[in-house]
């Protein structure tokens, strides 16, 4: 049980940080910018938060793919993950 929770985790945290490099892309595309520029500038501007809660919808998709094929520890593991994002952003927003 604890094995699948921890693989269900991790997927999260894969899928957040590959949702914030996603998320990167498509706004760099819309500034016209390239893509260290624009994380960069959200990283330092203290808008960071706004990557990660954006960087956590693909985690959506993992959960719901998960429960579809009854893996429901793999879920638990990654609506974990989503609620260590959820924490992060609000730490980062309101410190």
């Amino acid at each position: 049980m604890k094995k699948e929770i921890l693989i269900g985790f991790i997927v999260g945290v894969i899928s957040n940080v590959l949702g914030v490099i996603l998320c990167t892309f498509i706004i760099a595309q819309i500034k016209d910018s390239d893509f260290m520029t624009t994380f960069n500038r959200y990283y330092y501007s203290s808008n960071f938060w706004m990557l990660i809660t954006l960087g956590a919808l693909p985690n959506l998709a993992a959960f719901f793919g998960f429960l579809r094929i009854n893996r429901d520890y793999r879920a638990r593991g990654v609506l974990l993950a989503t609620f260590g994002a959820a924490i992060t952003a609000y730490l980062i927003y309101f410190f």
